[in-house]
């Protein structure tokens, strides 16, 4: 016997029983963008040059290249998310549903490691 009411029991589950969940991810994913992307454009736009070997030696350095990791990272999973949300609300077909998901789920996590890895190469020279 539970004390709980079943509203309470109810209340943020989401016919998923993840709804909140998603929602919060979107919104930590978003405020950490709004952090890191003037951090970006500000970095950026100070640069003399975009010649390759500023490039190399803007992406090289430790700080950015951490930030720019942390920005990869963040903008393919708030991504991965909201399409997750656009398939989720307009897709009808669930088998249709469940493969583009699926598929844009894998697409996002190959383009964030491809970006850690060309980002990790150039940091470290190879």
């Amino acid at each position: 016997m539970s004390l709980r009411s079943p509203l309470s029991r109810v209340l943020g589950s989401g016919s998923a029983k993840e709804g909140t969940d998603h929602w919060w991810l979107q919104r930590l994913t978003a405020l950490a963008l709004l952090l890191l992307g003037p951090w970006f454009l500000v970095t950026f736009a100070r640069l003399d040059g975009y010649s390759e070997p500023e490039m190399v030696a803007w992406v090289g350095s430790p700080f950015n290249s951490i930030m720019l990791i942390l920005m990869s990272v963040t903008l393919a999973w708030h991504s991965m998310l909201g399409i997750q949300i656009v398939i989720e609300d307009y897709v009808h077909s669930p088998g249709v549903k469940v493969v583009s998901i699926i598929v844009s789920k894998f697409g996002h996590v190959f383009l964030g490691v491809v970006a850690v890895v060309a980002i990790l190469k150039v940091m470290l020279g190879s």
